[in-house]
């Protein structure tokens, strides 16, 4: 798959769920070792929670601006030891918000002990959906438990984009929210949060970057004007 894949939307994405649970598709010493990854990354980072996620078959234009996205419940430690290992199949589903207020956009940087992307600098909220949950769902929980804001608006999606590096596909959306001048940010997520202009990020116009961002921040910069209004 090719990362730099980027679906614009003009309408929500839409959820085919198949009924029965994915397991990989592998041998008994395979999935035993698996296991031991598994206890290894939870006694590396306490904060791991083997729960239901998504794993995305496929994604496709189902058109008028729309996408279809067919997934099947999956646990999670499938997902979490394929890094480094070996490509067990599994393709989670994720959220990502661009949160503008007063013409910046919300960035956070990724603390120590994430799964990936130590020290980078990406949109915030983000978040894993889990099984079971709609991605908007999923978006508003994000921003309410990562930054401690509640949504002003319905987010909107607008765009679809794959992460190889995460094997995630990734729902971003445009939010808005009653925002206040502490931002309470979830210190597992990320060690600092910062208000940025768009153009900076982009070179468009002078300003401070806030550091290295992520592969996907940089993709997700094109769905941003210069105000950080949504360009989409």
């Amino acid at each position: 798959m090719n990362a730099a894949r980027l679906i614009r939307l003009r309408r929500p994405p839409v959820l085919h769920v198949q009924p029965e649970p994915f397991v990989p598709n592998v041998q008994t010493p395979v999935l035993e070792q698996a296991e031991q990854r598994w206890r290894t990354l939870c006694a590396r980072n306490p904060a791991y929670f083997d729960g239901r996620i998504w794993h995305v078959l496929g994604v496709h234009r189902n058109g008028h601006g729309g996408a279809s996205i067919h997934v099947m419940e999956c646990a999670y430690r499938w997902h979490a030891v394929q890094k480094g290992w070996r490509d067990l199949g599994v393709r989670s589903l994720g959220v990502k918000g661009l949160l503008v207020h007063q013409g910046r956009v919300l960035m956070g940087r990724r603390a120590v002990g994430v799964s990936a992307y130590e020290g980078m600098w990406e949109f915030a909220p983000s978040g894993v959906v889990d099984g079971g949950m709609q991605p908007r769902q999923a978006i508003l929980e994000e921003l309410r438990e990562e930054v401690g804001l509640v949504a002003s608006a319905d987010p909107v999606a607008v765009a679809i984009l794959y992460d190889k590096v995460l094997d995630c596909w990734e729902i971003a959306y445009r939010l808005r929210a009653a925002v206040t001048d502490d931002i309470r940010f979830e210190p597992r997520e990320y060690d600092s949060v910062r208000w940025v202009d768009p153009a900076a990020l982009t070179g468009e116009r002078a300003g401070e970057q806030p550091g290295e961002l992520t592969p996907m921040a940089r993709q997700m910069t094109a769905l941003l004007d210069q105000k950080g209004d949504h360009a989409v």
